[in-house]
This record gives structure tokens, C-alpha cells and sequence, in this order.
């Protein structure tokens, strides 16, 4: 049975990598439901933070593919029950209804909304949340004139995880970099000729 999955993927930042991770969703006719990339908490790694419904089997498929890809060093899946996640949205509205109507403004305190911009023709609230929530701010909001509504896509952080600076550490003492091999090489060639 499809349901929501979150891909959690830390990449080296190179141009073109996106557009390649897209085209693997977009061969197998996957919709992509919200894409994020931002860097992570290790400095020159990147992080994409793709959603998507689908089923179990078809999302294990993906995440080895994406990691075929030479700048994905790890690629992880989760449900919603799995991680933390949360949305941005931003709604403007006439800032005359605002003033006037004091219903407004105590729905918008209810929601989380606060003000970012007041102007005399229109205020723009932000809220933060999941899905359903800024969705339903807009149903609250739209018959008091809702001029405009913006979601950002989804930021998550999975609930067990000990963030992926460790793992890869952990990495690194299984698979050595390219320094240590090298090394390894040099001192066989060294023993070779010293016989």
C-alpha cells in the first residue's frame, strides 16, 4: 500500500547532481511531493530532503539507485512516524479586514501565525507546522479575503539517528580514504625494491 516516505540524502554540492536525482523519480513516474536541499551539519555536505508516496519495495529501489549516484554518500527512508518534520507557509491577507475584524486576528494567534510584514493594503502572516495545519489556515483564512498562500517544502530530522557526521566517521575507519591507500600502495612498492 503507498503511503508518504521522506528520503533524507547527503551529497557532495555538485552542479547537475539535483537534476540527475530527479530523473530517477521522474523514469519511474514517481511524483515528487516536496524536494528541500540545504546544507547539512558537516561543512561541504549537502542535504536533499525528498517526499513522495509510494510502497515499501519500489522506495528501497530508489534509495539504491540515488546511491549509485558518485556524489551520494547515503541515502535513507522513513515514514512520517519516523522523523520530525515541519513546513513553512506564508499568507497574505487585506490588512483592513485584519484591523476590523478582531475574529481575524484571535483565529491567526490560534494557528501559530505571527506578522512579518504589516502594510496598509496587506499583511503577510507565517506559520509553521505540518501540512494538514497550514492547510487548514488557509480554509480559516480564504473567506476573509486571502490574497495569496506559499508553502515551503518539507525540513525533517529522523527521530533515531545520531546524525550522519558519526556515520561517517564510522565510514571512514571501514573504508580509509584515498591518503591511506596510497600509503599502503607506496610501502609494498617500497618492500618490493628493497628486496
Amino acid at each position: 500500500m503507498k503511503q508518504e516516505y521522506t528520503f533524507t540524502v547527503y551529497t557532495e554540492n555538485q552542479i547537475g547532481l539535483l537534476n540527475r536525482i530527479a530523473i530517477i523519480f521522474s523514469r519511474r513516474k514517481i511524483n515528487i511531493e516536496s524536494l528541500n536541499t540545504s546544507p547539512s551539519e558537516i561543512e561541504g555536505i549537502h542535504r536533499f530532503t525528498i517526499v513522495i508516496n509510494e510502497v515499501e519495495d519500489v522506495v528501497k529501489k530508489l534509495a539504491r539507485q540515488i546511491e549509485k549516484q558518485v556524489e551520494v554518500l547515503k541515502a535513507y527512508y522513513n515514514t512520517n512516524e519516523e522523523i520530525i518534520w515541519q513546513e513553512l507557509a506564508l499568507y497574505k491577507v487585506p490588512t483592513d479586514i485584519i484591523t476590523e475584524k478582531v475574529k481575524v486576528e484571535r483565529l491567526l494567534r490560534e494557528h501559530g501565525a505571527r506578522a512579518v510584514v504589516i502594510r496598509k493594503d496587506y499583511t503577510v502572516f507565517e506559520a509553521t507546522g505540518q501540512r494538514e495545519e497550514t492547510d487548514k489556515l488557509v480554509e480559516v483564512l480564504e473567506p476573509y479575503g486571502l490574497i495569496e498562500f506559499v508553502r515551503s517544502a518539507r525540513v525533517a530530522i529522523i527521530k533515531e539517528s545520531n546524525g550522519f557526521h558519526e556515520k561517517l566517521k564510522e565510514f571512514e575507519q571501514i573504508q580509509p580514504g584515498e591518503e591511506v591507500i596510497e600509503n599502503e600502495f607506496l610501502n609494498k612498492q617500497q618492500e618490493v625494491f628493497s628486496m
